[in-house]
């Protein structure tokens, strides 16, 4: 069979090299958000991240059981590949993580965030598993600079829990899912961080530090 209905050798993913584990998964990932940032969560589809991938619904399936899964297995590979910053400055690199969160949430990723923080209250299994994926990529990051703080004195040790060190995300999510802004102004990312959350986390008086 020729013509155009036949797919060309270039397009048809049984041709292409076999690609297995973490390396397909992460072609599937980059499918998934290219599609998210491309179309938004309501034109979002297996069939249309399957072609881009180079593979089939079925072995998206496999690992995913729906799109929605998906949607936030992408989003959550998106906010993991920021790099944590290291200035040697708790203030600096508190600043510089909260501006990123807020970058994200303005763009197609914050959409998605909050089309199924909407969608998936009728899922609440997978709203479980999209809080804790969440979750737990903000605790990393958050953990990690207020561990490198604490070591050089800027933060007190009993500081290094997941709901202190999350609480400056948190409120900042705060303003996007509850109150609906959309753009988040530099102004109210450095109120935080100067009248929450470094007197939240710093050394008190005459425990040293700054």
């Amino acid at each position: 069979m020729s013509g155009p209905d036949r797919p060309s050798r270039a397009d048809d993913h049984r041709k292409a090299p076999r690609r297995r584990g973490e390396v397909l998964e992460q072609a599937i990932l980059r499918a998934a958000a290219e599609e998210l940032a491309e179309v938004g969560y309501a034109g979002f589809g297996i069939d249309r991240v399957a072609t881009r991938a180079g593979t089939n619904k079925t072995t998206i399936y496999r690992r995913w059981p729906s799109r929605a899964a998906l949607a936030v297995a992408a989003f959550r590979d998106a906010a993991l590949t920021d790099d944590v910053p290291d200035t040697g400055d708790l203030r600096t690199d508190a600043l510089a993580v909260l501006r990123g969160a807020a970058d994200r949430m303005a763009s197609r990723q914050g959409e998605l965030l909050h089309v199924l923080a909407t969608e998936m209250h009728s899922q609440p299994d997978l709203l479980r598993e999209v809080r804790d994926q969440l979750f737990d990529t903000s605790v990393t990051r958050w953990l990690t600079i207020l561990g490198r703080a604490i070591a050089r004195g800027q933060a007190r040790p009993e500081a290094l829990s997941p709901r202190i060190a999350t609480v400056a995300v948190d409120l900042l999510r705060n303003e996007y899912l509850v109150r609906g802004v959309t753009t988040i102004p530099d102004s109210a990312i450095t109120e935080i961080i100067d009248t929450i959350y470094l007197p939240l986390v710093r050394p008190h008086i005459g425990q040293g530090g700054e």
